[in-house]
């Protein structure tokens, strides 16, 4: 990751993970990607895509883990967004294994 730190709004860091959560099972579908642009405006949402994108594992996971320590989020918030990442789990019918390793690790990173 370069030095230069991320400077990302909670909703911003939210469609960031959720992005994460879309590839988790390495098949990001359109239901999936219509359920994120819901939550923010397609300019911010593009952004984000864009950096997501270009981003390596490592880094995103790295990005998210500095970036959530950067805001303070209480119990609720922190039901809220965990629901948010089930229904994109979810939203095939399906747990698969990566999706499972996925929502163990966020687990980690955000409590």
């Amino acid at each position: 990751m370069t030095s230069k730190e991320n400077h990302w709004t909670k909703l911003e860091l939210q469609i960031y993970i959720l992005l994460l959560c879309a590839n988790a099972d390495s098949e990001e579908t359109e239901l999936e990607i219509e359920m994120i642009k819901s939550k923010v405006d397609s300019e911010t949402f593009n952004k984000i895509y864009k950096e997501f994108k270009n981003d390596s594992e490592d880094e995103q996971f790295e990005k998210i883990g500095d970036t959530i320590h950067q805001h303070e989020y209480n119990n609720m918030e922190l039901s809220k967004f965990r629901q948010e990442v089930h229904e994109i789990f979810f939203s095939d019918e399906k747990f698969m294994m990566m999706e499972q390793n996925l929502n163990r690790i966020l687990d980690n990173i955000l409590y």
